[in-house]
């Protein structure tokens, strides 16, 4: 049964039966967060990744796609990096194409757009960066967003 996943184990289930991901607002400007987020899942993940933008062709040796519609598989995951106010037309799109679930990046909420996705049977991920997350499961990261380095919370001692 679809749901908003705000539990930390309903989106590593999610993860772990996530074949593609479809990153819509890609952008090819290497400081953007969608292009942090592409370069990983490329890098580190198994996941088939596509990239939306209707306004590019190519993003790092990559076709990119107008539109959901264009991509040649339907996405598991939708990853949007768009403005809040884009989000109910990225849902509809989402709905429309088949996918099985949508994922908010961090910031972006909209209650209305995720319940008209769970009433479609999707699930929905909202103001969560799926980069960390895939990261946090794989024990990359420190529950601050980074890899510390350190295997307890005791302070070393300085000697």
């Amino acid at each position: 049964m679809a749901a908003i996943l705000e539990r930390m184990q309903d989106r590593l289930d999610l993860l772990q039966r996530t074949r593609s991901i479809a990153i819509v607002g890609m952008s090819k400007n290497s400081s953007r967060s969608s292009h942090f987020v592409a370069t990983y899942l490329a890098g580190s993940t198994d996941f088939d990744v596509y990239y939306v933008n209707p306004r590019e062709t190519e993003i790092m040796g990559k076709s990119v796609y107008a539109s959901l519609g264009d991509l040649p598989v339907v996405p598991d995951i939708v990853d949007v990096f768009r403005r809040v106010e884009d989000l109910p037309a990225v849902t509809d799109e989402a709905i429309a194409v088949g996918a099985t679930a949508l994922w908010f990046q961090l910031g972006l909420e909209h209650p209305e757009a995720a319940a008209r996705a769970v009433t479609a049977g999707l699930d929905v991920v909202q103001n969560r960066c799926l980069k960390v997350e895939h990261a946090r499961f794989r024990g990359g990261l420190h529950s601050a967003g980074f890899n510390t380095g350190v295997i307890d919370s005791r302070r070393a001692r300085l000697v």
